[in-house]
């Protein structure tokens, strides 16, 4: 997927430690208007959001967006769920995702793509911790071979 860097608003780079990426799918997210003035300044956090299918819908779990200062008495809940906008096949592969053991659904991305706000979800499989070490050591492998021969 291409889009340019000064649309992309909030980035997951925890999830890449934390979990083997299976697939990824671009969603829209329902947001009320203090809620996107937030999002353009980019005052949200994506560390410990999810996503969770109740009832054939999708919906984006404990993702932190700021208050807006301007929003006065229309304020939003920071960390309310937010309804991800999605075809009912890609609900429905989702949801039979999240019914197998140690698979998450989680926000990877977050962008603006023509004036909306988007969100990259990964399904992804849970790392343990030898996986995470192996990731590390063959970070700095290939980081070493690269300092190496550049030379």
């Amino acid at each position: 997927m291409k889009e340019k860097n000064e649309n992309l608003i909030a980035q997951n780079k925890k999830a890449g430690h934390d979990y083997f990426i299976k697939e990824t799918l671009e969603a829209g997210i329902a947001l009320t208007g203090t809620e996107i003035k937030s999002i353009r300044a980019r005052r949200i956090n994506l560390r410990d959001g999810y996503v969770q299918i109740i009832d054939g819908s999708a919906f984006l779990e404990n993702v932190h967006i700021s208050e807006y200062k301007q929003g006065n008495r229309y304020n939003h809940d920071p960390l309310r769920s937010r309804r991800l906008l999605l075809h009912k096949k890609e609900i429905a592969r989702l949801a039979k995702a999240q019914a197998e053991r140690g698979i998450a659904i989680i926000p990877l991305k977050v962008y603006l793509k023509h004036g909306f706000a988007k969100v990259l979800i990964g399904v992804g499989q849970g790392k343990k911790q030898y996986d995470k070490r192996e990731t590390i050591k063959k970070r700095d492998q290939d980081r070493e071979l690269r300092r190496k021969y550049k030379v």
